[in-house]
């Protein structure tokens, strides 16, 4: 009783410093996501047995660079984008291949931190600036979207699934979860599209598949490295959550995806 309490505050407060700070202005919410960045790239470097000082620093610089200095331009972003789609594309190829083990030599190790880690919380920070303004209820939306999957596929697997979706890396995940998750995030993307109205219902729900999708794949990538290290959380700086990369895991693998199809959306409605 008492740990689901905690876990429950633990959740609560993440989810209302994560929101208040999105809205309240683009400088608290950089910081917010910055903050997570580190504490991400720490838990990770344990995972993977990297040394933190190196990787903490190459995460404040890209942070400087690409977040503070370098503001929305286009090329640039597009190279980090498909930089981080490259690391992606790698890490579903490994998560389908029989190795448990990731390849283990130190260049590997940067190329997946960079990719994995810093270049998804970095694309993150410039979606709700894609658009002429800053609209911090893009990220607000992204996140509900998230929630909705992980929340629908638990109940959904939990009280019909019967077909095991990866068990070799994730036993309790179910096919029938996977799917109900979908269908609920659909419904959801659908819903939001009321309230959020500067995305059409088609967009959100388009929104809705690439985060259940994409979000359902970095849960087990991430399951994956945790399987590697032998570790149940990747950290315990949320109590009865585990780390901030287990609370992230879905969101940060989904979001160069997702930071494509804004992209080409922007330049279609710009040319249009």
């Amino acid at each position: 009783m008492h740990e689901s309490v905690t876990r429950t505050l633990s959740g609560l407060l993440y989810i209302l410093l994560l929101v208040s700070a999105t809205l309240y202005s683009e400088y608290s919410f950089s910081l917010l996501f910055g903050l997570f960045m580190l504490i991400t790239v720490s838990e990770f470097c344990k995972l993977i047995h990297l040394k933190q000082n190196l990787p903490i620093l190459l995460a404040l610089g890209s942070y400087i660079i690409f977040v503070f200095f370098n503001g929305n331009r286009f090329s640039t972003d597009i190279l980090l984008n498909l930089a981080a789609l490259f690391v992606s594309v790698n890490l579903i190829v490994d998560l389908f291949s029989e190795k448990i083990k990731p390849k283990s030599d130190q260049q590997s190790k940067y190329v997946t931190l960079f990719g994995y880690i810093i270049l998804p919380f970095v694309l993150l920070m410039k979606i709700p600036n894609i658009g002429a303004h800053f609209n911090p209820k893009i990220i607000i939306g992204i996140f509900i979207l998230i929630w909705v999957n992980d929340t629908f596929a638990y109940i959904v697997g939990k009280s019909i699934g019967k077909h095991k979706l990866f068990e070799r890396i994730s036993p309790k995940k179910t096919i029938e979860g996977f799917i109900g998750g979908l269908v609920f995030t659909m419904i959801g993307s659908y819903l939001l599209s009321m309230y959020f109205t500067f995305f059409s219902p088609i967009v959100w729900i388009c929104t809705g598949l690439i985060v259940g999708f994409f979000g359902t794949i970095g849960d087990l990538i991430e399951s994956k490295f945790k399987r590697s290290a032998g570790v149940k959380d990747s950290g315990k700086i949320m109590p009865g959550h585990g780390g901030i990369l287990d609370r992230l895991d879905s969101v940060i693998f989904a979001i160069p995806f997702l930071y494509l199809f804004y992209q080409i959306l922007n330049y279609v409605h710009t040319i249009s």
